[in-house]
């Protein structure tokens, strides 16, 4: 599958706060949204798979991805597009062999060697950050910048994706950078209209 990554949303079910988020993904996805991952750490099995379902209705026919952060019964169970992968989740070849092979597989990652080891085991992008300061999700990792990323964009050979405190105000400077695309959760989630949100970061990022 050839994907668009420049705009990926990282639709978060807790960030999300009871809103409806189904709605929020269609309005973002309006403006302009590439691909999306639907994150919800807190929900059981049948309402993360009922929300799955509900978003890929949503997306189908739009060309946009839907991508399940860690479950691969989640994915399976609701015809999604693929999965992202933290370092402690199932490993890449775990999850390709339930898959298969044509199914998108994305790993977050800090450093070039777990980007490297990432493309080696088979995955189709890599997530890389914390791109700047984010106060979204807790994490003891370093702060990357854009010559970081940079760097670790030129050391691998398939798309990396730049997440953590990206905002239309910083965008441009990742694009600056080579990275293939820039994920965001609180700069659409965060903000009063998803759809105007997603399209000013859609101008602010211009992937070379």
């Amino acid at each position: 599958m050839d994907v668009d990554y420049s705009l990926y949303f990282v639709a978060d079910v807790d960030y999300a706060a009871g809103r409806d988020l189904v709605a929020l993904i269609e309005a973002a996805v309006r403006g302009g949204v590439t691909v999306v991952q639907l994150r919800a750490k807190s929900l059981p099995f049948r309402e993360f798979q009922d929300l799955g379902l509900a978003v890929a209705g949503r997306l189908a026919g739009t060309g946009v991805p839907l991508l399940v952060n860690d479950r691969v019964d989640v994915a399976l169970a609701c015809g999604a597009d693929g999965v992202h992968l933290g370092q402690e989740d199932v490993s890449v070849l775990t999850a390709r062999r339930a898959l298969g092979p044509d199914k998108i597989i994305g790993v977050s990652v800090n450093t070039v060697g777990e980007a490297r080891r990432a493309e080696e085991d088979g995955a189709d992008y890599v997530g890389a950050g914390p791109a700047f300061p984010t106060a979204t999700k807790e994490t003891a990792l370093p702060v990357l910048g854009p010559d970081k990323l940079g760097r670790l964009r030129r050391a691998v050979g398939i798309p990396v994706v730049a997440i953590g405190g990206i905002t239309a105000a910083n965008a441009a400077e990742l694009s600056r950078a080579g990275v293939d695309g820039i994920a965001v959760v609180s700069a659409i989630l965060g903000a009063p209209d998803a759809r105007r949100a997603a399209a000013e970061l859609r101008r602010a990022f211009k992937p070379s």
